[in-house]
């Protein structure tokens, strides 16, 4: 009898995990699988970002012509679904900046300068390059990510900072804060965010020096603006290789909130005077942003046609 029951077992026990793993992705969990015996280890194989990644609606595009012609605002909130971020005292860094997220987009919406979209507007979880692939396929104007930072034990940290994408970062700190961030691609040790060659090749032409330039001048401006309004860390502007960063045709920043590690920090955050200050000094910068770039278009020299037709 044992001989006829041991071959059953082994067939229905990896048939049983396979229906809990494809009940866990469904739901967008992850589980720890018990060991029987071996070392079974699951690989969940997640589909590349592409054409098929359903976009966002994009808010703030009336029936009037001329609102296609704002600009677009693409805000990421951090993390998602089975990846909670940074977590303290069961607030955890997914929620906090989902809700400050949705404070930006209001306060941009309610100025009517701009439009918004947001890369997640629920708990679900978005890879890196899912993230900056939504905001190029609507044609974003500029990417704000937004998230919040933890230093463990050291609770007394806290402070708001603006990160730029360098190859190099600009500190170990930003190094290390980039490490954390770009593992969150990772299942079972195993890298899942495809990597375009096309990107890689693009980030080192031109046109992402621009888009970095711009990128850093929004990112200065964030802090000019907050001045007096947020509190920011000593070494508030910094630059790492943050995947989600490297869009390279869209100015992009990713605004680290504050310190969910301190409490006091954390509570500010979480409140809804702390999301008022930020949406409010948010919109301000990007406003300015956005006004000196149109400045920017009409300092530029006519072209040759035009040159010739004001001789004329």
């Amino acid at each position: 009898m044992a001989r006829i029951l041991l071959p059953i077992v082994l067939t229905l026990i990896p048939m049983a995990l396979l229906t809990v793993l494809v009940w866990a992705v469904a739901v967008d969990r992850s589980l720890d699988l018990p060991q029987f015996g071996r070392g079974y280890v699951l690989r969940v194989e997640l589909p590349p970002a592409g054409d098929d990644l359903p976009l966002p609606e994009i808010a703030g595009q009336g029936a009037g012509s001329a609102d296609g012609n704002r600009p677009l605002v693409v805000i990421d909130a951090g993390h998602g679904g089975h990846d909670p971020g940074a977590s303290n005292e069961g607030l955890q860094e997914k929620d906090l900046v989902l809700r400050l997220a949705r404070a930006l987009r209001a306060r941009l919406l309610e100025a009517g300068d701009v439009r918004v979209a947001l890369t997640r507007d629920e708990d679900r979880y978005l890879l890196h390059a899912e993230r900056y692939e939504i905001a190029r396929r609507l044609g974003a104007d500029l990417f704000v990510s937004i998230h919040a930072d933890s230093a463990g034990e050291a609770s007394e940290v806290a402070g708001a900072s603006i990160y730029t994408l360098s190859e190099s970062a600009s500190s170990e700190a930003a190094a290390r804060f980039a490490e954390r961030e770009n593992r969150s691609d990772r299942i079972n040790g195993q890298d899942i965010a495809g990597q375009s060659d096309a990107v890689n090749t693009i980030l080192v032409e031109l046109s992402q020096r621009r888009t970095q330039a711009e990128s850093a001048e929004f990112a200065s401006l964030i802090q000019r603006e907050g001045e007096g309004t947020i509190r920011f860390h000593p070494q508030a502007r910094r630059s790492a290789a943050l995947k989600v960063l490297r869009a390279p045709d869209v100015p992009s920043v990713l605004y680290e909130s504050g310190f969910i590690s301190n409490a006091d920090e954390a509570q500010r955050l979480a409140s809804p005077e702390g999301r008022a200050r930020f949406a409010e000094v948010m919109a301000r910068a990007i406003r300015i942003y956005f006004i000196r770039q149109r400045e920017d278009l009409l300092e530029q020299p006519s072209g040759p046609s035009d040159a010739a037709n004001t001789e004329g």
